[in-house]
């Protein structure tokens, strides 16, 4: 293992913009010009076109394989191609096997997270790092199929920006996996309006752009196709292969349902208010006052009518607490709507995300 400074065939890079807020110290293991071998197997000098990123945790039995699959599937499509593998913190082999890999084919370079950040930490740390114009992310036990790129890929130039695989017959346990994530798939559907059948698969195909300026965090990258097609991409899925799991152990657990619906509910708010956080807020404000005005009314109505103490109902508390609490929602929301201002004047972002725009080439030449 090569100490930092004395690694002369590996390039070290700064931190990932997406992860600058975290002490990370990242390390980016390429192969150097001045050690390719002229007779090494599939080298090339061509700006690739493909970026296929894969998060690797603690799979160092099926980095080899799982090498070996990807270069057959990408070499066969005769297209300028890389593969990101980025090592999310691994603590058996992985790191020497993918510093190994690395070592023998130029397109392949190797990210080497501090220590464990999660897959989506991961994912970004890909994107950042991918030179194509389509990102094809996956997963690293084997379980995708990378054949199927080649099959997604050709989905993908019928016009569309996303494609996102489907794991129509999934190979995992019944009812600890597939039960959960058909649920889940289901309210993220629902609550989103873009209907996908399996958002957990890792395989997809993005166009590079419906990705510029997309920052994850927490478990968000299964929600890239939520965030795409909100802002006019065309979002497909194709069905893809799934093979059952024969080396290492999953990483996922049903506590992972419960930050998915945390997340949605996140995605929702930032696409659906973040522009107009008084609208919540405020609303919410609004609603409490008027329940409050409606409890106090009734207390009062008691005393009149029936001789009911004020001590005796819990209605006088009940007004004043949510009279408070009306009051401070409000509040709230002007104070997010200060933030909202603070945070798209002072950076120039706009508002709004242009598609695309046309224009005459008479009007220009009159100009």
């Amino acid at each position: 293992m090569c100490l930092r400074g004395r690694c002369p065939d590996f390039t070290w890079l700064p931190l990932s913009a997406s992860l600058s807020r975290i002490p990370l110290v990242q390390r980016v293991a390429t192969l150097s010009e001045s050690s390719a071998s002229p007779g090494s197997s599939g080298l090339t000098a061509s700006a690739p076109e493909i970026s296929v990123t894969i998060p690797i945790y603690n799979e160092q039995d099926n980095i080899e394989p799982l090498y070996a699959r990807v270069s057959e599937a990408m070499n066969a499509l005769g297209r300028p191609w890389e593969l990101l593998l980025v090592n999310d913190g691994s603590r058996d082999q992985s790191e020497a096997r993918l510093d190994a890999i690395a070592a023998s084919d130029s397109r392949v370079r190797v990210i080497h997270l501090s220590r464990n950040f999660g897959q989506t930490a991961a994912f970004m740390a890909g994107l950042d790092h991918a030179a194509g114009d389509i990102i094809v992310p996956m997963d690293g036990d084997l379980q995708n199929d990378p054949k199927d790129i080649v099959r997604i890929l050709a989905k993908l130039e019928e016009g569309f920006d996303v494609v996102s695989g489907w794991r129509k017959d999934r190979k995992d346990a019944a009812f600890r996996r597939n039960l959960p994530s058909r649920l889940a798939n289901g309210l993220i559907s629902r609550v989103s309006g873009v209907h996908l059948h399996d958002y957990g698969c890792s395989l997809k195909a993005y166009r590079r752009s419906v990705l510029e300026g997309v920052k994850l965090y927490g478990e968000m990258h299964r929600f890239v196709p939520i965030f795409a097609a909100w802002n006019g991409a065309r979002v497909t899925e194709l069905e893809v292969t799934h093979h059952p799991r024969i080396h290492g152990e999953s990483k996922y657990g049903l506590e992972r349902v419960v930050k998915v619906v945390l997340d949605l509910m996140v995605v929702k708010f930032l696409f659906k208010s973040s522009g107009k956080p008084i609208y919540i807020f405020g609303g919410f404000g609004l609603i409490s006052i008027l329940i409050s005005a409606i409890a106090v009314v009734w207390a009062v109505g008691l005393k009149l009518f029936a001789g009911v103490s004020f001590i005796q109902t819990p209605l006088p508390v009940l007004g004043i607490i949510l009279f408070a609490l009306g009051v401070m929602s409000i509040l709230m929301g002007l104070l997010a709507e200060m933030l909202n201002r603070t945070y798209h004047e002072s950076q120039s972002k706009p508002v709004y995300r242009i598609g695309r725009i046309v224009q005459s080439d008479r009007r220009m030449s009159e100009a």
